[in-house]
């Protein structure tokens, strides 16, 4: 196996991955929103909600920078 097909297998692997966290992000987005349409939200409940989202936000900021080679101009 060469290392352009390492690399490809990787990139598939790691796109399969970030879109996993991207709809883990969306889903923890709905949990928020419905619990803050509640009548009285448990804001101990949000706040976990939200600071999860803040790891898979920053998660999903590692891969994307893995993903999208630099570019030097």
């Amino acid at each position: 196996m060469d290392d352009q097909s390492q690399d490809d297998e990787t990139d598939a692997a790691l796109r399969i991955n970030l879109a996993k966290l991207r709809q883990a992000h969306q889903d923890l987005d709905a949990a928020v929103q419905a619990l803050e349409s509640q009548a009285s939200p448990n804001q101990l409940q949000i706040a976990r909600l939200k600071k999860q989202k803040l790891a898979l936000r920053d998660q999903i900021a590692q891969l994307d920078r893995r993903l999208t080679p630099d570019i030097i101009a």
